[in-house]
């Protein structure tokens, strides 16, 4: 089916749709160059029903001259399962390009969807893309590396299981950041503890923490050090987040409420629970937190009040189960992370947070698995907020 359209103020060439859901995109690209002009966009829907009413999945190709003498070349930019084709259309201007881990690679994938960097990785909590380009994340439960972008070689590593005392201990790292003045703070779940240590792993700072539950693998999730040089730490195993002052004080803390459900086991949709995993301080003073099992992300004050919260099924067409990351983007837009949510669902999500309107979402399982816990968005003319 092919027509001329107009939606959202942007002119398709063509929209076509197809009943054929696992048409491979080679074998779709194969079919249409013949009848593709340069600079043409083109809606390609994929499902049942009407073309303008909802589909599977679609996608946009944007046809471009190439720099080979097959004359065209075609860009698939992949977008959201189903979520209304308007919808899509406003979306069409907001890709984004992130690094993240899944199905056993790390991975760069650029604002079209494609992969324009990655290698061999086992599962990781946290990641972090230097100034330098090189990477800095998890390698095994207990350490942290950096990766040189062009070599893929492991340029700096520390290890927590084996350095600084804890020889013998069970250690897991599940949260780092780099620090401006070069250290590397690393959050130590098993030793309870918060080090920054300078680049040949001397530990220049310690701050211990308040831990109801202890156990290696669930002390910490996410934590980062706040411009004021206070911690920000989320305690999965409590269902705490507790900010600590620089001297290792707890100065603020709040407990992940249930709101009057039962906590459930499991990982995806079915589970529930208040394992916090991540929280962003906000310019207006307030905390941001993903719930992890809780399937939600609240905005509590200093006083705890949640005067802002987006709840599992709101969104259409999409089902939160383990909120992890959460990523304030220059625009004050959200990048949330939706782990373990199953086959149709995506591991990412930006909405904009005054209408809860999506904007953009990452949904490549097939790609990536039901495994992805951490991102970071690239390619940004400012700073964001992690």
């Amino acid at each position: 089916m092919w027509m001329n359209h107009r939606l959202g103020g942007l002119l398709m060439d063509r929209i076509i749709c197809y009943r054929n859901h696992d048409l491979r995109e080679r074998d779709l690209s194969k079919k249409l160059s013949a009848g593709l002009k340069v600079g043409e966009r083109i809606m390609v829907g994929f499902g049942v029903g009407r073309c303008f009413s909802r589909f599977v999945s679609w996608r946009l190709l944007h046809v471009t001259a190439a720099q080979s003498g097959s004359g065209l070349r075609v860009l698939l930019m992949v977008m959201a399962s189903g979520v209304v084709l308007l919808q899509g259309m406003q979306q069409l201007l907001a890709q984004q390009s992130v690094i993240l881990q899944g199905n056993g690679r790390l991975a760069v994938v650029d604002r079209q969807g494609f992969v324009t960097w990655e290698m061999p990785w086992g599962p990781i909590h946290d990641v972090w893309v230097l100034d330098s380009g090189n990477m800095m994340v998890q390698q095994g439960a207990s350490r942290v590396v950096e990766i040189e972008r062009m070599s893929q070689k492991v340029v700096w590593e520390y290890d927590s299981a084996t350095q600084n005392g804890n020889a013998g201990r069970a250690v897991e790292v599940h949260a780092f950041q780099p620090l401006a003045d070069g250290r590397v703070m690393i959050a130590e779940s098993g030793p309870g503890r918060l080090i920054e240590v300078d680049r040949q792993g001397v530990i220049q700072k310690e701050i211990k923490l308040k831990i109801d539950r202890p156990h290696p693998h669930t002390d910490t999730r996410l934590a980062r050090k706040l411009t004021d040089g206070h911690y920000l730490v989320a305690h999965e195993g409590d269902g705490f987040v507790r900010e600590y002052s620089e001297s290792g004080q707890v100065v603020w803390e709040y407990e992940v409420p249930l709101f009057g459900k039962s906590p459930a086991d499991g990982h995806g949709p079915e589970a529930f629970g208040n394992k916090a995993f991540s929280a962003i301080r906000l310019p207006s003073g307030n905390t941001l937190i993903a719930t992890g099992n809780g399937h939600s992300v609240i905005e509590v004050t200093h006083d705890g009040e949640v005067v802002w919260k987006l709840d599992q099924r709101e969104l259409p067409g999409i089902v939160l189960a383990w909120v992890t990351t959460l990523e304030v983007l220059p625009d004050g837009h959200y990048l949330i992370g939706n782990c373990h949510a199953g086959p149709g669902q995506p591991q990412l999500i930006e909405i904009d947070p005054k209408t809860k309107m999506v904007i953009w979402t990452f949904a490549e399982f097939d790609r990536f698995g039901n495994d992805v816990s951490n991102s970071q968005v690239l390619e940004q003319k400012q700073p964001t907020l992690r």
